[in-house]
């Protein structure tokens, strides 16, 4: 059996063979990830099947559960694909539950403890707390953050977000990049398809 390949389908795969091909590296506790994700997400509704997403989850090391969060992401992707980007957002939406005062005097169980729960609460009925705690339990969802962590790393990915366009990355990785920032990278490769 083939390896799952790293990354989150946005709208689960590529929409044309010649779309633009956007790669996203995230960490769901990072401020500049929340703040580049509406922009973009604004991007790929304008661009309809012209562009492709696939995020992959960047655990940044001087974040607080950044780690946690990540294979959160993970374990969610494994229960229903179509509610990654839904945890995602979720997780930009209540960043300071999982981050400095919040979790500075709680152990690691207990952070994760609380992330089950978030995502539980988050997700709904059809993520009973039990599928969620086995998927932490799994090797393979720990696993899969420390391949997304690596692979970023063997890419060159040193902060986030940081963004791949038909594999050249941007300039200012680090930074967020607003809707016009988007339209001026993704018009000319549109345009010449």
């Amino acid at each position: 059996i083939p390896a799952k390949q790293d990354g989150f389908w946005f709208q689960r795969e590529r929409a044309e063979d010649k779309s633009v091909l956007i790669e996203a590296f995230f960490d769901p506790v990072c401020p500049d990830s929340r703040d580049s994700w509406p922009p973009l997400r604004k991007a790929l509704g304008f661009y309809g099947s012209l562009v492709t997403l696939v995020l992959h989850p960047f655990p940044l090391p001087y974040h607080d559960n950044a780690f946690v969060t990540c294979q959160a992401l993970h374990v969610v992707d494994d229960l229903n694909t179509s509610a990654t980007y839904d945890l995602l957002e979720a997780f930009f939406d209540n960043q300071e539950a999982f981050y400095n005062e919040a979790t500075s005097n709680v152990s690691r169980d207990d952070v994760i403890d609380k992330t089950v729960k978030f995502v539980s609460n988050q997700l709904g009925t059809s993520y009973n707390r039990s599928a969620v705690e086995e998927g932490f339990l799994d090797p393979k969802s720990n696993q899969a953050t420390r391949v997304s962590f690596k692979y970023g790393c063997l890419r060159g990915v040193y902060g986030t977000p940081f963004f791949f366009v038909n594999g050249f990355p941007l300039p200012d990785a680090g930074s967020a990049l607003d809707y016009q920032g988007w339209v001026d990278v993704l018009d000319p490769l549109v345009t010449k398809r």
